[in-house]
């Protein structure tokens, strides 16, 4: 592979973190939202519920895509 190659893979990943964290976000509001307006008890912890299952999926995403990117420098450290 040559470096530019890597350089490419890890300004694709860090976009891809960016996304993943507006994402992140974007779901922590709408389950807010959703919570604030929930009508009963068990509607509203089903709800904060899935928002912290959202957020852990969402968390290990990024760390998953933070581990390529260490990975992805690596590589270019050794093409050079």
């Amino acid at each position: 592979m040559s470096k530019e190659y890597y350089k490419k893979k890890i300004i694709d990943l860090r976009a891809q973190l960016e996304r993943e964290r507006e994402a992140k976000k974007r779901d922590n509001e709408n389950y807010a939202r959703l919570i604030k307006g929930a009508s009963t008890p068990s509607s509203k912890a089903s709800y904060r519920k899935s928002k912290i299952d959202k957020a852990d999926s969402h968390d290990r995403t990024i760390e998953s895509i933070k581990r390529n990117i260490e990975s992805a420098k690596e590589a270019l450290k050794r093409e050079k």
